[in-house]
């Protein structure tokens, strides 16, 4: 027994990691803690105001045909504008009477996305602050608040909302869906929204009279597609 040959003893393996590797992780953990954090303050702390967006002349000529079937006068047909007067005005610049007609009247109007963050621009202020986009079936929106100065932690800060409403039409009458608000980037709990979200506005008061109402009855079709709303009014 005394002459069986010996094995070798086995080496015990070293445990942990090197020095080296764990400074490597600690830093790399604090570039990356830096960077979100930096982004996040960029983002929805200290956010920029959005560009307004510009019309050229034709698209603006085409917003104002669409206003003007809705009813709104662009500013550019006012008198004393300094522009030429159109058909609706006399050499003078004042305003022809005419016998009231529906015939060939236009129930159909639609405003693409630009047109519609261009009417905001008329109001630089506004523009600057709101932007409307469109999508398949919801219209969402950015909107950056300015706090007051003597706001506790956020005083002169400008915090950026943002907030999704899901219009589509079903059922023979317009609908009308708040998906949610976000502020900061953090949802908004449906409690502190009144309940209102995923709940159709004009299938819960459309049967009061009121807005829902008035506006559900007087929708034949509305439908909301990439970069662009159509709508479309009974008679």
């Amino acid at each position: 027994m005394d002459n069986a040959p010996q094995l070798p003893t086995a080496t015990p393996a070293r445990g942990g990691i090197s020095l080296p590797k764990v400074l490597l992780i600690v830093l790399v953990t604090m570039v990356a803690t830096v960077a979100g954090s930096y982004w996040f303050l960029k983002t929805y702390i200290f956010a920029r105001e959005f560009k307004p967006t510009e019309l050229s002349a034709r698209e603006q000529q085409a917003l104002d045909s669409k206003l003007r079937v809705l009813g709104f006068q662009p500013e550019g047909d006012r008198f004393g504008s300094g522009r030429p007067p159109t058909s609706e005005f006399d050499e003078k610049g004042a305003l022809k009477p005419e016998r009231y007609s529906e015939e060939g009247a236009r129930r159909e109007v639609s405003f693409n996305e630009r047109e519609l963050n261009g009417l905001l621009a008329r109001n630089t202020d506004l523009a600057r602050k709101l932007a409307i986009h469109l999508s398949q079936d919801m219209v969402s929106v950015k909107l950056l608040v300015p706090m007051d100065p003597d706001f506790p932690v956020l005083g002169g800060k400008t915090l950026r909302f943002n907030g999704g409403v899901a219009i589509s039409y079903l059922n023979g009458r317009p609908s009308v869906v708040l998906k949610g608000v976000s502020i900061m980037g953090v949802p908004v709990p449906n409690a502190w929204l009144g309940g209102l979200k995923n709940v159709d506005l004009v299938e819960q008061a459309g049967v009061r009279p009121g807005f829902w109402k008035s506006f559900s009855e007087g929708v034949e079709d509305i439908r909301v597609e990439d970069g662009r709303i159509k709508i479309k009014l009974k008679e």
